[in-house]
């Protein structure tokens, strides 16, 4: 976020009870009893549930998001007052599975909702339901169309993440060739404000072409490696590199370079790391991952929610930062830390 190339909240008008109430229907719901009355006991505390606080993610069935409740449900033991319910549509690309789950929580009249939207446009009418229930939102991870309805956005600068990526690879390409991108499904903010970035640092280098920007894929890995595949099939040798804006492409991008016996000859740049990734930096295989915190995205997001729900003032933006990690300094204690976030097991 720096300046927050927050083209977002601009650019975006323009990327498991403890045992209380019964968590609505959804994808993904797991119990979670931080900062239940039984913790409490547990513990030795005394402290009750004062705040019962919804947190939506996009989806399931992936790292980042078991990171960012890592991080949601530190800060509610932090505070011992607090129950998460967490609750994700098994698919990132379900809208209408996490629209009946914000409205099952208006529903059950919790405290406040953190949500991550899947589509910036498509989760409006909702978080307005929410508003007028008297229940405030917190949005997280990928920015709202209408940020008027949201106390704060808590987020990865992810425009400037596109630049880091953008400049990462020009460099790797020593400034010239011909570069593939890979989008993802439309109406997500937060990887459109990455493709943006990554177009527009580009065209500051003549000689790098931009062979393929049209196609896109959703969350779907099987898909990823076919888009990719029919890609790299398509351009061959005129392929010298290539950027996938999130963690499902990056899988199908590289199984497919890999296929293609192109892992290593592509210079390869991925938003978003997991332990198949960093192997195939270590390997050669992948030249830059530009890296979120999405511990401390969850973290400040149940925090800053608290702190508004105590009647104290909240910053409109609040960034996690962001960072590229290559082979050369993905052993230094922060680049390792990010490679490798904490992740919330049952």
């Amino acid at each position: 976020m720096r300046s927050l190339g927050f083209t977002l909240l601009t650019a975006a008008l323009c990327c498991g009870c403890g045992g209380a109430a019964p968590l609505p229907p959804g994808g993904g719901t797991t119990p979670s009893g931080s900062g239940s009355t039984e913790d409490a006991a547990n513990t030795g505390h005394s402290t009750k549930v004062q705040y019962r606080i919804a947190v939506i993610p996009k989806g399931s069935n992936h790292d980042f998001w078991l990171s960012v409740r890592a991080g949601a449900e530190k800060a509610a033991a932090e505070l011992g007052n607090v129950q998460i319910l967490w609750d994700a549509p098994i698919s990132e690309s379900d809208k209408d599975v996490q629209i009946n789950l914000v409205d099952g929580f208006i529903n059950d009249q919790v405290d406040g909702i953190c949500l991550a939207p899947i589509d910036r446009e498509g989760m409006v009418p909702v978080v307005r339901r929410a508003k007028d229930a008297g229940i405030p939102t917190l949005i997280f991870d990928s920015g709202l169309a209408d940020p008027s309805l949201a106390i704060s956005y808590v987020a990865t600068d992810n425009h400037h993440g596109g630049v880091l990526a953008a400049e990462h690879l020009a460099k790797a390409l020593g400034e010239k060739g011909n570069v593939i991108l890979l989008r993802y499904q439309e109406g997500s903010e937060s990887t459109e404000q990455r493709e943006i970035g990554f177009l527009e640092t580009l065209k500051k280098y003549p000689d790098i072409v931009i062979i393929s920007d049209e196609q896109r894929v959703g969350s779907d890995a099987v898909e990823a490696v076919r888009v990719a595949s029919s890609l790299l099939i398509t351009h061959g040798d005129n392929v010298n590199g290539v950027f996938t804006v999130c963690e499902s492409l990056n899988k199908g991008m590289l199984k497919a370079l890999q296929d293609r016996q192109l892992a290593g000859k592509v210079k390869f740049i991925a938003f978003d790391s997991d332990p198949q990734l960093v192997d195939a930096m270590k390997n050669g295989q992948i030249d830059g991952i530009v890296l979120q915190d999405p511990v401390q995205m969850g973290y400040e997001s149940v925090k800053k929610m608290v702190e508004h729900l105590e009647g104290k003032p909240v910053e409109p933006i609040i960034s996690t930062g962001e960072a590229l990690a290559s082979k050369e300094n993905m052993e230094e204690p922060r680049m390792h830390e990010l490679l490798f976030p904490a992740k919330y097991r049952e």
